[in-house]
Formats: structure tokens, C-alpha cells, sequence
């Protein structure tokens, strides 16, 4: 965007960007031909559509992709997407449950990671890690205050977008987390209300066992004494922690059945294929009208 709007920006080194993804001015869209649209903001979907396509482009077939639970309210908060062609895409089956979405077909499509081969978990460091970006920012939602709890009864480190604000490691460049993470010995997650996130699964593909509070969609994640544990309790987080840096045994089993699950439930290849079918699809609606 010519005035450098939020949420917009060039594609980048940080990622490996595939050759099938391009990158064009603002201003030229208007020129091209889709088959459909992909929303994932709402200013975007709300307000920047009028302005970047014309009515024949914004009365394809599109989706929005929702990545978080509702707010403000978790079970009465209306999604504000809505179009004749559209469809709501929800990254966990919890998500989906909980936005109240009447006017809009849904369809779940979760996160998919790529196995990386520098990315093998080794637990070599008796310690636990968390990934969350501004957790102190983000407050009680993500679990500031649980972080801080635990991390002054366990060894326990923070990775982030300014993590340094409590304490934390800093941001690591996104292509390194998992290897990153799969030298500690299991990955904690404090978070109350939030989408599963991308890092938990990286650390479950890196072979992690996973420890966190039971809510949202973790707890049909993660299965107690398989591959990790969840509880509402601190305390019952804390013995298995402490457990899992006194057992390192027992931690690579737990991280091996994370792997298995990971590579199951979250694979690059099943991510592709809901996508593939999730565009088809769309597409198929626009050749028919």
C-alpha cells in the first residue's frame, strides 16, 4: 500500500516464499482476474476491499480466515464476515464451536507445519520454553501472570516478540524456532483463551511433549501421559515439569507420541489438500454463475 497501512507489507527473506506467490501494487488489482478472494483482516474486509477491488472482484466467491476465539464475549460474539459467496475458515474445531456465525457457511482447516530435519528434539536442556509474542502486553488472556508463576518454580524460558519485557530471550527468526526449541526439554503453554499456536505445533513436529493449561483447543490435542499434560490446576503443571526435567526418559517418549500425532493431525500435505479442495471449490462457484 502506497501509504504503508497496517497489516500490509512486501513478502520478505523471513520466509521462503514459493515461486507460485507474488507480490503486486495496491493499485493493480483492480487489472487482474481471480477466481476468488482470501480475506484474513478485518479492516481489509471491512473498509480496504471498496477501495483495492472492483464490485465484480468483491462479489467472488472468497473466504476469511479467522484465527482466533471469539471476543469480547466467548459464546454471544456475532463474526462480523458475512457474503453471499463467502466462506468463515476457522484454524481449530473450539474456534468454530464458539463464534456465533449464522449467515456464513464454515469449514476448519488447521495449522500444517513442515517436519525440518535441523529441527529433532535432543531435551538436552533441562529447562522448559514458551513461545508467545507481547505476552506482557496481552496480559491474562495469554497468561502473563501464569508465565510468571511458573517461572519462579521451574526453569523455564521465554522466546518472543518482545519476551524481553519479562525476562525473555527475544525473538528468534521464524525459520529457527523449532530447531531452537527442540534442544529444551518440554514446551509450556500458559495461555486461558487463545488459538492453538503455531509454535505449540512446531515443538509437537520437533518431538516436545507439551505441558499447559487445559483450555480451548489443547486439551483435544494433547492426551495426559502420552503426549504431555493439561490441567486447570498450576500446581499438577508444576509436579509434571518438575517430573519431566527429573525424567528425560520419559520426556523423549511423551515428545515421540507428540511427533506422531503432529505428523497426523498437522501435516504441510493435509494442510495443502484442505486448502486445494477449499479453492476449488470457490472456484468452482465462480465458473458456474
Amino acid at each position: 500500500m502506497p501509504d504503508n497501512r497496517s497489516g500490509y507489507g512486501a513478502l520478505g527473506p523471513k520466509i521462503p516464499w514459493g515461486k507460485n506467490v507474488r507480490q503486486l501494487p495496491a493499485g493493480q488489482l483492480k487489472n487482474e482476474e481471480f477466481d476468488c478472494v482470501v480475506f484474513q483482516s478485518r479492516p481489509v474486509f471491512e473498509r480496504d476491499r471498496f477501495d483495492l477491488l472492483t464490485a465484480g472482484q468483491r462479489a467472488l466467491p472468497c473466504a476469511y480466515i479467522e484465527h482466533n476465539p471469539p471476543e469480547p464475549h466467548p459464546t454471544d460474539t456475532k463474526h462480523f464476515f458475512e457474503h453471499e459467496n463467502g466462506v468463515l475458515i476457522h484454524v481449530t474445531p473450539y474456534n468454530d464451536l464458539m463464534w456465533h456465525s449464522p449467515n456464513v457457511a464454515t469449514r476448519i482447516i488447521e495449522h500444517g507445519v513442515v517436519a525440518l530435519p535441523a529441527a529433532t528434539y535432543s531435551g538436552e536442556l533441562a529447562r522448559g520454553i514458551s513461545a508467545i509474542n507481547h505476552l506482557q502486553r496481552r496480559g491474562r488472556r495469554v497468561g502473563a501472570d501464569v508465565f510468571e508463576w511458573a517461572a519462579s518454580r521451574v526453569p523455564l524460558d521465554l522466546i518472543g516478540m518482545q519476551s524481553e519485557t519479562m525476562g525473555g530471550l527475544g525473538e528468534i527468526p521464524n525459520m529457527e524456532v523449532p530447531a531452537y526449541m527442540a534442544r529444551y526439554r518440554f514446551f509450556f503453554t500458559p495461555i486461558r483463551y487463545a488459538s492453538l499456536g503455531l509454535s505449540l505445533v512446531e515443538a509437537m513436529m520437533a518431538g516436545m511433549p507439551i505441558v499447559g493449561i487445559a483450555a480451548t483447543e489443547l486439551p483435544m490435542v494433547i492426551t495426559n501421559g502420552v503426549n504431555g499434560y493439561v490441567d486447570t490446576r498450576r500446581e499438577r503443571l508444576l509436579e509434571c515439569m518438575h517430573q519431566l526435567i527429573s525424567e528425560p526418559e520419559l520426556a523423549r517418549q511423551w515428545g515421540e507420541a507428540s511427533r506422531q500425532i503432529a505428523r497426523s493431525r498437522f501435516s504441510i500435505d493435509r494442510f495443502v489438500r484442505d486448502w486445494n479442495d477449499l479453492l476449488l471449490s470457490l472456484s468452482a462457484i465462480n465458473r458456474r454463475q
